[in-house]
């Protein structure tokens, strides 16, 4: 592909420096990433959070970089340079114009929880429906051939649009995407053709990243003003404190606003009955009425699987099969999670909430069906919002009966810090470094009536302490925590 159509009509800038013979130089690949740049690569310089991409131009040329994209006041020797303002923008917008291909119908959803479970949600629900379908996230790749674990809610442009245009190959053609603030900010889903776009809610996270709430917001509120086509759906979680927010600026951005849940306009929810292992939802859809009855525990995946059907509904699947699919989902690895119990009957389940407000939402959601103690084993990140810790210690003990306060990722920082941070407070807590020994010692105060969640890792399969990930599953050391129990 010559670099005219690669850059295409969407960076005027270009137009004069491109020119006649530039614009027909053949292009074998696009990277941002100076050590995958071969002959005749275009090489796009991009700032990062902790080097700057223009640095290993020189690095670039000397793989045999045939054109670079920079910022202004860049300089590669003979290799011709082009100037934008955005480069990351260029990276994402080239990428998908030398991929090409994206399966027909495209959505993604972003908020603070929930984009895992709603993406996965909104996968099954088109299978269901005999759609050839696919979801990207947290937990990685699904689709009709591959179930690939992955490591980046969103991950970076060339690689998004190679896998889409991989996933296009196969025969996939509907596909379900999260949409990070990360990704959202650095422009990472540029280029992705949507046909409708989801919200769920906003709590604090990435507070290390974003310099207020109101940044993080804006942030996510690209989905809806740059990159969703207007007049598009939108589906927007209705219950949250951010919902009319949300709303307000989907309806500036033009869309075709579509609210779900108990306020909910599109998909209203007007009862629930919680059960140990699922839940039974009156949807109202128009003039119709639905009992649903959902296999899965927690007021959330409701939130969530409302919001997955709003998005297959607005791309054209029934109401009737929509509601029916939701009688099969199956949660996503990590989310409220059952992984076993006790031989007379405790339940032990592990979740991804690692921030405020999923913590809260978890604790909340297992009361219901709880009838002796609820005790969570958690523990916060390493080089991350430090400002979340007190306030998870708090929520902890303010909602759990037993709290075991042990580490997840400490990445460069000092464990036993960060656990002093979360212990200040949470006078409640016992605190166990270890985070084997927090999980065995946690299963092993089990009895009948009393549940267990183990939180803040998830799907994941390693601890990372310093800079090294060490092999790790709550899922696995779980399990094995609860068989011993039954020997």
């Amino acid at each position: 592909m010559n670099l005219r159509d690669i850059a295409g009509n969407a960076f005027p800038e270009l137009n004069t420096q491109i020119g006649a013979t530039l614009g027909d130089l053949e292009i074998i690949g696009i990277s941002a990433d100076s050590r995958k740049v071969s002959p005749g690569m275009a090489f796009v310089a991009v700032a990062g959070t902790k080097a700057d991409g223009a640095s290993f131009i020189a690095d670039a040329v000397s793989r045999g970089a045939s054109v670079v994209v920079a910022g202004h006041g860049v300089d590669a020797g003979s290799v011709p340079v082009l100037s934008v303002s955005e480069p990351r923008r260029f990276l994402a917008v080239s990428a998908s114009r030398f991929y090409g291909r994206q399966p027909e119908t495209m959505v993604a959803v972003t908020g603070t929880a929930g984009k895992t479970s709603v993406a996965s949600f909104t996968r099954q629900i088109w299978a269901y429906a005999g759609h050839p379908a696919a979801m990207i996230g947290t937990t990685g790749v699904v689709s009709p051939t591959r179930n690939e674990y992955g490591a980046l809610t969103t991950p970076d442009p060339v690689s998004l649009h190679k896998l889409l245009a991989d996933l296009a190959d196969e025969g996939v053609t509907h596909a379900a995407m999260e949409a990070s603030s990360h990704g959202l900010d650095q422009f990472r889903l540029d280029g992705v053709k949507l046909a409708a776009a989801a919200f769920t809610n906003l709590g604090r996270d990435h507070m290390d990243y974003h310099p207020t709430v109101g940044d993080y917001m804006a942030a996510k509120m690209r989905l809806f003003r740059d990159l969703l086509p207007k007049g598009s759906p939108a589906v927007i979680f209705a219950d949250d404190a951010w919902s009319a927010q949300a709303i307000t600026a989907a309806h500036e951005a033009g869309q075709d606003v579509r609210t779900v849940g108990r306020k909910g306009d599109f998909l209203t929810l007007k009862r629930v009955e919680h059960f140990r292992h699922k839940q039974i939802a009156e949807v109202h859809v128009g003039d119709d009425i639905f009992e649903v009855h959902i296999p899965l525990a927690g007021d959330f995946q409701i939130a969530n699987a409302l919001v997955a059907a709003g998005l297959a509904i607005s791309t054209g699947v029934t109401a009737p099969v929509a509601m029916a699919a939701l009688e099969k989902l199956v949660g996503a690895s990590g989310r409220l999670e059952l992984v076993g119990h006790t031989h007379d009957g405790a339940l032990a389940y592990v979740d991804y909430a690692h921030k405020p407000d999923a913590l809260e939402n978890v604790l909340n959601s297992v009361r219901p069906f709880t009838t002796g103690r609820v005790i969570v084993v958690f523990g916060c990140g390493g080089d991350r919002d430090r400002g979340k810790r007190p306030i998870m210690g708090e929520i902890a003990c303010r909602l759990a009966d037993v709290v075991v306060v042990t580490d997840d990722n400490p990445r460069s920082e000092d464990p036993a810090t960060i656990r002093a941070e979360i212990m200040a407070a949470a006078a409640c807590a016992t605190e166990i470094g270890d985070r084997a020994e927090a999980i065995r010692t946690a299963a092993g105060m089990l009895v009948s009536g009393d549940t267990l969640i183990v939180a803040g890792k998830g799907h994941e399969e390693g601890q990372t302490i310093g800079n090294v990930t060490l092999p790790f599953s709550d899922h696995a050391e779980l399990r094995k925590a609860l068989e011993d129990l039954k020997s």
